[in-house]
């Protein structure tokens, strides 16, 4: 692969990359760093990428990524980092730190659902498990946030915003 090709990839799909990593690990540096990493796998050049599927072989990879990551020992003996995100209003802010507080299998599949538009069975593909573990996971996450969040006035602000449930 040329360099033109990567970096026309990397203006297309990076943010994708970065906000995914993101979602599994909570913390910018390490989410560069999968960012920075897959798409160097992918300078490579040991792997071909199918017309239309790039996107969702680099948010694989970077799930990946991340998973390795998370069973890391370095990761396991770190401590995190407050990383302050500029929000509209409060409850946005009171779903983000819901959704980040959500252990990584949940949040990764809340954020490939509700911010990058994959359907269940896509997301199956992009994590490597069934249909039926997505929607199981979903399930738990959205229980997981109603619980938190207690009043449903964060989520439907949330809704209004622009991510209504599909």
């Amino acid at each position: 692969m040329d360099t033109e090709q990567l970096a026309d990839l990397f203006r297309q799909y990076g943010d994708d990359v970065f906000r995914l990593a993101y979602s599994y690990l909570g913390a910018r540096a390490d989410a560069e760093d999968v960012c920075q990493s897959v798409f160097l796998r992918l300078a490579e050049g040991k792997t071909a990428l199918l017309p239309g599927r790039e996107k969702a072989w680099l948010l694989t990879c970077a799930a990946n990524a991340c998973k390795s990551q998370l069973r890391s020992f370095w990761r396991r003996n770190v401590g995190e980092l407050d990383e302050s995100l500029p929000f509209r209003d409060e409850s946005d802010r009171e779903v983000w730190d819901a959704v980040m507080a959500l252990p990584p299998k949940y949040r990764a599949v809340i954020h490939l659902y509700y911010w990058e538009g994959y359907d269940q069975g896509e997301i199956g593909d992009i994590l490597k498990i069934s249909r039926t573990a997505v929607q199981t996971r979903m399930a738990r996450a959205r229980a997981m946030l109603k619980k938190e969040l207690s009043d449903d006035e964060g989520l439907q602000a949330y809704d209004a915003a622009g991510h209504a449930e599909r």
